[in-house]
């Protein structure tokens, strides 16, 4: 069995960084859907680990991961109902973050981001693993 290096791990997690963001450009740009609040608080987290993973800045990618990860993880409990409709940020305006708009080819866009921030984050500490040792 193959080990993975400390500079792949941190160039998938690049790959996954840079995917994500064009993805999300994609699907507002392209396909129309204007971002929720969560959305866009998402996207400031994603955006900027396409440049800092890119130039190899591997303690950044843990840091932004672990932020839109959590961020995520809240867009998720809302989308859900796990969260009361009482604190939920995107019922004043703008786009709701629970509506169809939040489903991408039948997968919740909060479920995608949560996936692509965690195997970031978990790269990216594998990068930071490797470089230790």
């Amino acid at each position: 069995m193959t080990r993975l290096s400390g500079e792949t791990a941190l160039v998938l997690a690049w790959i996954i960084a840079l995917v994500s963001s064009l993805a999300v450009l994609f699907i507002g740009e392209v396909l129309g859907q204007t971002p929720c609040v969560l959305c866009w608080f998402q996207r400031a987290f994603m955006f900027p680990l396409a440049i800092v993973l890119g130039l190899g800045l591997w303690w950044h990618g843990v840091a932004l991961a672990l932020g839109g990860a959590a961020v995520a993880l809240y867009h998720i409990g809302l989308y859900v109902g796990l969260i009361p409709e009482a604190i939920q940020p995107c019922t004043a305006t703008g786009p709701s973050c629970t509506d169809d708009n939040q489903v991408v080819f039948g997968i919740p866009i909060p479920l995608m981001a949560l996936v692509a921030f965690t195997m970031i984050g978990m790269l990216s500490a594998l990068s930071l693993k490797k470089k230790q040792i």
